[in-house]
């Protein structure tokens, strides 16, 4: 059986842990050699020992401009082209409307909306016709979550350049689709809390809201994203797929 991914080049952004390492695993399980990226150099390497001799790391930050320029750069000279971007690099902590420090506002639109869109603009040059580019936004790009303003702005951002971006790609081929995840269990959705019984609580009262009746895994995000990266996904184009145990399709 041929695998989904034979012989492409994919650049996984944020690459190191959750979601994004789960992705990066699924690509080169359906063949592709895969660059991730990290802001974390020891992270990085572990994540790289982690998926295999078909990664390859390049520590970056996504909202540094510059980092990207090298990133594309060493992509370039190593294996020439894109065929596959997952721009997943990003992050967001609570804060109400009355907490949001500019700070807060900045750092955040800094790493989900300027990261996103110079992540994608910058890889344009190395990707072929026919590539395909997947967005990692979030169901808050559609649902209000107290204290979740600002991050859920940025996602509703991300949502909105995958629109534009199918139109203005066109002509080329690429593919521009968004995966929104409900609640995954990723050191991100730990990272909101203060401790482990606070992440667990949080946990339990996301698995609540969700049909499903629990929170999901990396993996489940991953296998999605590997449909709207390979040739299954054909014919969909500028969607956003909720992948959230029908946390707001019900």
């Amino acid at each position: 059986m041929s695998k989904k991914l034979e012989g492409k080049i994919a650049l996984v952004t944020g690459g190191a842990t959750g979601i994004g390492l789960a992705t990066a695993k699924r690509f080169v399980a359906e063949g592709a050699k895969v660059v991730i990226t990290g802001r974390r150099k020891q992270v990085l390497d572990a994540a790289v020992q982690e998926i295999g001799s078909d990664a390859i790391g390049i520590q970056a930050d996504s909202g540094n401009l510059a980092d990207l320029d090298r990133l594309y750069a060493e992509i370039k000279q190593k294996y020439g082209r894109i065929d596959v971007l997952f721009a997943n690099a990003g992050g967001g902590e609570f804060a109400t409307i009355e907490n949001v420090t500019e700070e807060h506002f900045d750092k955040t639109f800094n790493s989900n909306v300027k990261g996103v869109f110079f992540t994608v603009q910058k890889a344009l040059t190395l990707i072929p016709n026919g590539g395909t580019i997947v967005l990692n936004a979030s169901i808050v790009s559609i649902k209000g979550m107290p204290a979740f303003g600002v991050y859920s702005a940025t996602k509703a951002a991300v949502r909105s350049f995958a629109r534009t971006w199918t139109n203005e790609l066109k002509e080329r081929q690429i593919r521009v689709n968004v995966v929104s995840p409900g609640p995954i269990d990723t050191p991100g959705v730990d990272g909101l809390a203060k401790n482990e019984e606070e992440a667990r609580q949080l946990k339990a009262g996301l698995a609540s809201q969700v049909p499903l009746g629990r929170i999901g895994q990396p993996d489940e995000i991953a296998k999605t994203v590997v449909f709207l990266a390979s040739d299954d996904s054909s014919y969909v184009a500028g969607i956003e797929l909720f992948v959230d145990g029908g946390m707001v399709q019900v």
